[in-house]
């Protein structure tokens, strides 16, 4: 009994013993794996690729706003005849009739210290580099973009800027701001239906005079005329617009901090209202209003909307 109980004892010591090898040599493999100490581990380390940086989200609530473009973006004829009106503009106004994108965004106190307005009348997509370089100095959250109108909006229809022309100005312009302000946001307004404000401001016996002076002769020019020739010259000049929108739509969405209004302005159906009493082709403050209204929405929309 005496000589089993001795072999039994050494058999678990035995049995104890490489238990404990085991385990132990099951715990350095354990400890190599986990903490990158194996060779495979090792390679594997070395060969895994870094996450990618996140993409830029769009920030709708940016706390700063810089107006660039032409005419509508100066208030033009929304207060008096042939005279600017920035207070009444859709992009940084102060009027509270219109409530202008940056007093949406930013609230009026704000808004007064947090928003500037570089446009200018008679400005065309070439005159938006120089804006750009104004605005981007101001390390804006925000850029608002009207312009093309002028583009179109020449004597004839052969002096319009060539779409190649227009794409090369615009790129030029974005190029500009981002190498001054990587980080602003850009939101780009569609040219206006040209063709839509002849067809409404031609009711307006004084916008029609006011037209002679030369508001937009590739469009405005004879405007009661319905000939073939005259309707060829309008519908030449539309599409032009149509062109023009489609560059804005494209240079756009190559940056990824740009937002197209995805054809707003083009297709609101603006009618006397909102059309200035003078010129008929021009918003008036009530016009002004309409197109903060339809950028605010566009901004703070956590998607873009088409």
């Amino acid at each position: 009994m005496r000589m089993r109980s001795h072999r039994s004892a050494a058999l678990r010591a035995t049995v104890a013993g490489a238990t404990a090898i085991a385990l132990g040599a099951a715990g350095l493999a354990a400890c190599d794996a986990t903490s990158g100490n194996s060779p495979a581990s090792r390679g594997n380390t070395a060969g895994a690729k870094p996450s990618p940086k996140p993409t830029p989200t769009w920030d709708t609530s940016p706390r700063s706003v810089a107006a660039v473009g032409d005419s509508i973006t100066r208030g033009f004829d929304a207060c008096s005849v042939l005279t600017d009106c920035p207070e009444v503009s859709w992009a940084t106004g102060s009027d509270a009739e219109v409530r202008s994108l940056a007093v949406r965004l930013l609230g009026a106190q704000r808004a007064a210290t947090h928003s500037w307005n570089y446009a200018r009348t008679g400005a065309r997509m070439a005159d938006l580099p120089a804006q750009m370089e104004q605005a981007a100095a101001e390390s804006p959250g925000l850029v608002t973009v009207m312009a093309g109108a002028n583009d179109a909006c020449r004597t004839t229809p052969a002096s319009m800027t060539p779409v190649d022309t227009f794409r090369d100005d615009f790129r030029e312009a974005m190029r500009t701001l981002r190498h001054a302000a990587p980080k602003a946001q850009v939101y780009v307004s569609s040219v206006p239906d040209l063709k839509r404000l002849w067809s409404e401001g031609r009711t307006s016996p004084m916008g029609k005079q006011v037209w002679k002076l030369g508001i937009c002769s590739s469009m405005l020019a004879d405007p009661d005329n319905l000939a073939k020739a005259a309707t060829k010259r309008r519908a030449s000049v539309q599409d032009r617009v149509v062109a023009y929108n489609e560059v804005l739509k494209d240079v756009c969405a190559k940056d990824r901090l740009c937002r197209y209004d995805g054809g707003a302005v083009f297709d609101y159906r603006f009618d006397g209202r909102q059309l200035s009493q003078w010129d008929w082709f021009h918003p008036s403050k009530d016009g002004q209003s309409r197109l903060a209204a339809l950028a605010y929405r566009r901004v703070t929309a956590e998607q873009p909307i088409s």
